[in-house]
């Protein structure tokens, strides 16, 4: 699919799943959905519940369109958010500073704990997702609430990213995307970038944190995070592994990973090795 149609795609998914958020706040999902779901109990196979954490310039319900109900289907209780929004009234988040964010997502996994009895979380981040997915736990220090880590792409050692808000691009948020940056500014762009003070933080000492379980996925065309091994953390227990690894001739990129059938096994299969399927090949977005 031409990468245009495939932006239009994305538009028209997003704004129908924005729709379904705004016209169903009040109401409870379906008995059988595990996706943001705040009825949902984790069950004996799958007792982590999965916070889900999108890239800059996105927003929780449309950057997990596809992978949220995907691993919902698989039987787990899935929640997401939008977190560090420059302003409520736009849905675009990621933004506003790193530390300003993890004090959100951390408060959001105290939040789903919470609801659903669990003593600790899996999560899976995307991008500036995944940078935080991997910076909550060792900087703010709740490594002890979290099981284990997906990071897709995260720029874990900073990158010279030309812009990682086209997560929002791809998800027809542009004009918003610009809106924000042009009224509020990016401060997390400047925190994540090679030399950064967040990723200062992040790669002082050991990144992985004992007892938790790491998996980093990222792919060799990604155009956004360079070099692609920036992703990965050299460090005993962490999984790092390259999309083309396992499916050599899929084109995703750096904004499709969140909607690749063939990442979406390879999550899976991170957070439930003891289940894990082969994984059909697939074709990314090559964005």
């Amino acid at each position: 699919m031409k990468p245009h149609l495939l932006r239009r795609a994305g538009a028209g998914l997003l704004a129908a799943v924005l729709l379904a958020v705004g016209t169903t706040t009040t109401a409870a999902a379906a008995p059988s959905s595990g996706f943001d779901n705040w009825a949902c109990k984790p069950s004996t196979a799958h007792p982590n519940p999965l916070v889900l954490l999108h890239g800059l310039g996105g927003n929780g319900p449309g950057n997990y369109a596809f992978l949220g109900p995907y691993l919902a289907a698989k039987g787990y209780c899935a929640f997401t958010l939008t977190y560090g929004q420059a302003t409520p009234a736009i849905p675009v988040g990621g933004t506003v500073s790193i530390v300003q964010s993890s004090a959100q997502i951390e408060a959001f996994v105290d939040q789903v704990r919470a609801a659903t009895g669990a003593a600790k979380v899996d999560i899976v981040g995307h991008s500036e997702g995944g940078f935080q997915s991997l910076y909550g736990p060792k900087v703010r220090g709740y490594a002890g609430k979290v099981g284990k880590v997906v990071a897709l792409a995260p720029p874990t050692h900073g990158t010279t990213f030309a812009g990682l808000v086209s997560v929002g691009d791809y998800l027809g948020l542009r004009p918003l995307v610009d809106r924000v940056l042009r009224d509020f500014g990016c401060p997390a762009c400047d925190e994540i970038i090679v030399g950064g003070s967040e990723v200062a933080k992040l790669t002082a000492g050991p990144i992985a944190q004992p007892g938790v379980k790491y998996t980093v996925i990222a792919s060799r065309l990604d155009a956004l995070v360079t070099p692609h091994e920036t992703s990965f953390i050299r460090e005993p227990g962490v999984k790092n592994q390259f999309v083309q690894d396992t499916c050599p001739l899929d084109p995703v990129g750096h904004v499709g990973l969140a909607f690749d059938p063939t990442v979406a096994q390879l999550v899976a299969n991170a957070l439930d090795p003891a289940r894990a399927r082969p994984v059909l090949c697939g074709f990314g977005p090559p964005l």
